[in-house]
């Protein structure tokens, strides 16, 4: 063997392995670009499946609170209206309260008292309304009302507030139900 035919085989040789090696840096290569753009895939999938769900989470909660705000809005006008409603009630138990039928209530309301509290009753109540009272009760301090009276026994240890105000504060939850019930 003569020093070209070795000079070219060992060329030969170099050029072979050269071009394995080659061929192996394009297989690395290929399988590295192939995993690179599986795990860029599978980050932009993430990423918008998550960008999805953190829309989806911020859209759900704007609506709901919208219809908190929208909720609110609705009871507050439902507020205003009953407390107008109120209002009108008061000012109706204040007409009432000089119609002749008032009498009747009152003597009912004495009779009430007079069952719950003790046969003899002191009473406070509105300066107009004194010469309504009779025997077994005793009026006394005036006091501001629509109408009604406050009553206690004579020893004064017990008291009951039959006031227009009081009755109509005391019976406001069912009457709100009410008026409620009939708007919605």
């Amino acid at each position: 063997m003569s020093i070209d035919q070795f000079v070219t085989e060992i060329q030969n040789r170099k050029k072979n392995e050269l071009a394995d090696l080659d061929k192996k840096l394009n297989d690395k290569k290929s399988e590295i670009d192939a995993k690179k753009n599986s795990v860029v895939k599978e980050l932009k999938e993430n990423y918008a499946n998550e960008a999805k769900t953190k829309a989806e989470r911020e859209g759900a909660r704007i609506v709901e609170a919208g219809k908190l705000e929208a909720k609110k809005i609705l009871f507050d006008a439902i507020n205003k209206n009953l407390d107008s409603t109120f209002d009108v009630i008061k000012k109706e138990l204040d007409g009432y309260s000089k119609k002749p039928e008032y009498n009747q209530v009152l003597q009912k309301l004495v009779d009430y008292s007079k069952k719950v509290l003790a046969k003899e009753l002191v009473v406070h109540c509105r300066e107009e309304d004194k010469q309504f009272f009779k025997s077994g009760v005793k009026v006394g301090s005036t006091i501001q009302t629509l109408g009604g009276f406050i009553a206690e026994n004579k020893e004064g240890t017990k008291e009951i507030d039959l006031t227009f105000e009081e009755l109509l504060r005391s019976s406001e939850d069912e009457i709100k139900n009410t008026i409620l019930e009939k708007i919605l």
